[in-house]
């Protein structure tokens, strides 16, 4: 039966931005990586100040190295895509006909008569810059004027990164020690992992159990090599 009611339209979540991966990796990996550290040294040392400054350093460390390997990673991504949009400008000037043609031949594919594709294309390329437009996402993919922000991406991971990693020596910093550490991030991790879930497919208590169980092993691991290493030391 068809529909007779008013189109419904709708929107879709940004799933290629450049805010999202950044933001989410960088407070899990804060979170894990110094609740690990924090947990590492206190399976090897029983000076709380000592687990203080390790877990107020691997902050300050990761924060920093996160946000520029996050920087410099969409600055190249970035200049790389650039650098292809500007090969297929000056395709288009070069060879106006032969790119036309290959577009032409692009929706054919699609299943798109070859007529109606030459008329559409027509119209398309007497704008240059939309031609152009359509040329880069056909061809590579890519939308040139929503490339990823480096700034944007590094931002995202110095303060997710921070806010993650906070929380494990949060305890420290209130007077309580490692078993305060631990539930913390536990409660973290599965509260990160079903908020995640809001923005994905995945349902909130797989997504929380997931990331609880895989921080849960990095801790417990962790903090078995740190007993270890502080046993032969000691």
């Amino acid at each position: 039966m068809a529909r007779t009611g008013p189109e419904v339209h709708h929107t879709h979540r940004d799933v290629s931005g450049g805010w999202l991966r950044p933001a989410v990796f960088g407070a899990m990996d804060g979170l894990v990586s110094n609740a690990a550290l924090v947990a590492g040294v206190a399976g090897g040392s029983s000076a709380r100040h000592a687990v203080l400054l390790a877990g107020l350093a691997g902050l300050c460390a990761g924060a920093f190295s996160m946000a520029a390997g996050e920087y410099i990673s969409v600055a190249s991504q970035s200049e790389l895509a650039q650098a292809e949009i500007e090969v297929e400008r000056a395709e288009l000037a070069a060879n106006p006909r032969g790119e036309r043609l290959e577009l032409v031949e692009v929706y054919v594919a699609r299943g798109v008569d070859r007529e109606l594709a030459r008329q559409v294309v027509d119209q398309l390329s007497r704008d240059p810059e939309q031609a152009l437009a359509v040329h880069v996402r056909e061809e590579l993919g890519l939308d040139a004027d929503a490339l990823p922000s480096p700034l944007l991406a590094a931002g995202s991971s110095f303060v997710s990164f921070a806010l993650g990693a906070v929380l494990p020596v949060l305890p420290y910093l209130l007077g309580a020690g490692l078993a305060a550490s631990v539930l913390t991030t536990l409660v973290a991790l599965f509260a990160g992992g079903a908020v995640v879930a809001q923005v994905t497919a995945r349902p909130w208590w797989f997504s929380g159990s997931r990331q609880l169980v895989l921080g849960g092993a990095a801790l417990a691991l962790t903090y078995a090599v740190g007993q270890a290493v502080g046993g032969v030391a000691g």
